[in-house]
């Protein structure tokens, strides 16, 4: 079992930066995939990052590429998203996820494990 807590999460201008901390409870970390998703009202959970095990793999949803990074450390059994250049549309709720492999999925059917999420607000 795993359980996830996301941190980091609050209004931010348009343009600006913000970075979401996601700490995981249990053994064996670095065996687990973890995953960043958000979903926005009315509409459903979308993907946005993905990285594998040891941290040397990673995925990205294209509206995101080139302004977010994920990243881990599993020393301290976190993952990390820094949200860069942030836009309007980046507005929503967004969701730590682990997989019990170590191997990056896009998909939500894909995660066993999920965070209550952490509420992300963008100002224009």
């Amino acid at each position: 079992q795993v359980q996830l807590v996301e941190s980091g999460g609050g209004l931010v201008q348009a343009g600006g930066s913000l970075r979401l901390s996601c700490a995981a409870s249990g053994r064996s970390f670095s065996g687990y995939a973890m995953a960043w998703f958000r979903q926005a009202p009315r509409k459903e959970r979308e993907f946005v990052a993905s990285i594998n095990g040891n941290g040397a793999f990673t995925a990205y949803e294209d509206s995101v590429k080139g302004r977010f990074t994920i990243s881990r450390d599993n020393a301290k059994n976190t993952v990390y998203l820094q949200m860069n250049s942030v836009k309007f549309e980046d507005t929503a709720d967004y969701y730590c996820a682990a997989r019990s492999t170590g191997a990056v999925s896009t998909t939500t059917y894909s995660y066993s494990y999920w965070g209550q999420g952490t509420q992300v607000t963008v100002s224009s």
